[in-house]
């Protein structure tokens, strides 16, 4: 198992930070640094910004959103970054949620299971610098009677093979990731319901395609808070906030992927609490009845070696990039969050 970090959004108050936070991920032998974006800073300007300043550490996006970028574009941009880091580029995509994507970007969120298929097979054909041509039901290149025709990538990427995840949460995208990705992007994974909740599915569309998943990047986020393991609770609880707002207000009542993501593990009371605090303005009350043990069962929280413990959990569920997004008040405090953590790895034996 690997490590990796996650920056998160730009523009969440730690900005002038995360360089150093980069750096440091690159000096203790990071795997990965990840970018997000929702309807503030886009994750491309932030990668290249990190590409430009480390040296062995790969970048990558987590995620481009489908309805953000025409496809072409995003092949015209993984090739970009992958050229300009000298092959250290990851793409990661996803269909983001019915709220940004109709709110923000004006593309209706239908069908967001044929449509990643077809935004995944345009991509790949795009950066094979073949002519593209593609005929789909949401995508037609070129389009049919006008002055187009099919043109191909004049930017050579680093390698032939950019690795491609796609950020899933349900089962169906999850299979379906399985079986056209080459890595999952997760969120709030339990090592105790990894299997149930995510590597099965995965497994399985990886069988319909006709493999396994060997080679197939298990990439989940998880934060880490390094403390005493006396502190855990208090530690538990800086991670409320964050958790209320997933579980409890990210998208809609009918369409929240973690909320449904917490029933499965076996919190159904509790989500639909959660969210009924959270959708009636009461955030602080969505965020105490959070239980502790949903906390603490998807973050990294204590000592060194309680964290360790986790890690080689997480590794025999099946995780292969383990993504740490270090908590703390201070850069300080952040960087001895990496420290830790690479501490923790080499503990645990994964590595």
């Amino acid at each position: 198992m690997q490590l990796g970090i996650n920056l998160g959004y730009w523009g969440a108050g730690m900005d002038g930070d995360n360089l150093a936070v980069a750096q440091e991920a690159d000096r203790l032998g990071y795997s990965v640094c990840w970018a997000a974006e929702a309807y503030g800073s886009d994750a491309a300007t932030v990668l290249t910004w990190v590409a430009a300043q480390t040296e062995q550490i790969d970048v990558g996006s987590a995620i481009f959103q489908i309805p953000a970028r025409q496809p072409a574009m995003t092949a015209m941009t993984a090739a970009t970054l992958d050229s300009l880091s000298g092959g250290r580029f990851r793409l990661g995509l996803g269909v983001s949620g019915p709220q940004v994507s109709e709110g923000w970007y004006g593309v209706k969120f239908d069908k967001p299971l044929a449509r990643t298929r077809e935004y995944v097979d345009i991509v790949r054909k795009a950066m094979t610098r073949d002519r593209l041509s593609y005929e789909g039901e949401h995508w037609t290149l070129p389009l049919p009677g006008g002055p187009g025709k099919p043109l191909k990538l004049t930017v050579h990427p680093q390698r032939e093979h950019i690795p491609l995840y796609i950020a899933a949460i349900g089962p169906k995208n999850l299979e379906q990731t399985g079986e056209i990705a080459d890595g999952a992007l997760l969120i709030f994974p339990s090592a105790e319901h990894l299997e149930d909740t995510a590597v099965s599915y995965l497994r399985a569309g990886r069988e319909k395609a006709g493999k396994t998943l060997d080679g197939f990047d298990v990439c989940p986020t998880v934060p880490l808070a390094l403390g005493e393991d006396a502190d855990v609770t208090r530690l538990a609880d800086t991670f409320r906030p964050y958790t209320a707002l997933y579980v409890g207000g990210m998208g809609s009542r009918e369409q929240n992927f973690y909320n449904r993501l917490a029933q499965r593990m076996g919190y159904e009371k509790e989500a639909a609490e959660i969210q009924d605090k959270y959708l009636a303005g009461d955030k602080n009350g969505a965020a105490a009845a959070i239980p502790h043990d949903l906390i603490d069962k998807t973050t990294l929280l204590g000592s060194v070696d309680r964290i360790a413990d986790r890690m080689a959990a997480y590794a025999a569920a099946g995780v292969t990039t383990l993504t740490l997004a270090p908590a703390g008040f201070t850069l300080e405090e952040r960087l001895a969050a990496l420290r830790g953590g690479a501490e923790a790895l080499e503990r645990a034996g994964v590595a």
